[in-house]
């Protein structure tokens, strides 16, 4: 399976803001990078841990 979405701001980002994080959810790796510098540096971290993540930020 090779799922990609390719990058994407995040739902939380407002349209007039400059301000954003894009992620990037494959079947592997989750990237995450500052919309303001896409060919910067990137956060990597497997799906499983991503999941924790957002089930931290949503408690």
């Amino acid at each position: 399976m090779n799922y990609d979405t390719g990058w994407f701001k995040s739902t939380r980002s407002s349209g007039s803001s400059n301000a954003c994080v894009e992620v990037r959810l494959t079947d592997r790796v989750v990237s995450v990078r500052d919309s303001k510098d896409p060919h910067g540096g990137q956060l990597a971290v497997s799906p499983r841990t991503w999941s924790a993540f957002l089930r931290i930020l949503k408690d």
